[in-house]
């Protein structure tokens, strides 16, 4: 865990006091490393959304719009460099929330899965949870020297490595739903995910919140 922010500096600044800056993302390698990553997450969702409206998979539709999300979010975090803390906190606060509302969204989906259905054909979403990974592990290698920083960079890494756990999850789940033919490992895949989204929410509004009170 880093020091609180103290000054709304540049990461390569210093405060002159010895008091260490956390890294706010404005510099142009970090803003090229974002609009990759965005391009990324938005050719993904394009193919994982396509695998879950053919499946009806719960865990695939939670991988697409994860990565859905997470194109809008950066480009959030994109906007918000350089700007003011209480700026740059609060698109932080926005982007936990949202995650907070798609991870309900994706239990309410797994639910009612559960409920109705076909259980969804195990190699589909084997094969687009191991793309999934692949497209997201060069990401995580774009962003991994920029993991630690304020709430908004933070938050970029946060939802990358998610998105890594998220998407070997749901290759397992499809492995499961091969070999069993029960739909059951692609809701509790959905359902697993959905609480992994909701501790990253909780862990970006709560340093969110800390900033904008020491912003204050």
């Amino acid at each position: 865990m880093t020091e609180p922010l103290t000054q709304d500096l540049p990461a390569a600044s210093g405060c002159g006091c010895g008091a260490p800056v956390k890294f706010d993302g404005a510099t142009p390698a970090y803003r090229r490393i974002l609009l990759s990553v965005i391009a990324i997450n938005a050719v993904a969702f394009v193919a994982v959304a396509g695998g879950a409206l053919i499946q009806g998979s719960a865990a695939l539709g939670a991988n697409a719009l994860d990565f859905l999300a997470d194109s809008a979010t950066y480009a959030i975090s994109l906007w918000a460099i350089g700007k003011s803390v209480r700026v740059r906190s609060g698109a932080a606060l926005l982007k936990g929330t949202s995650l907070a509302l798609l991870a309900v969204f994706i239990l309410g989906f797994a639910v009612w899965r559960a409920a109705s259905g076909a259980p969804p054909e195990g190699a589909v979403i084997t094969g687009l949870g191991l793309f999934g990974f692949l497209a997201n592990a060069v990401a995580a290698l774009l962003l991994v020297r920029h993991r630690d920083g304020d709430a908004n960079v933070r938050s970029v890494w946060l939802c990358t490595r998610n998105d890594l756990i998220e998407s070997l999850v749901v290759a397992g789940a499809g492995g499961l739903v091969w070999l069993t033919a029960s739909r059951w490992p692609d809701l509790i895949a959905g359902a697993i995910l959905a609480l992994v989204f909701l501790q990253s929410a909780w862990s970006i509004v709560r340093q969110s919140r800390q900033e904008l009170r020491e912003a204050a």
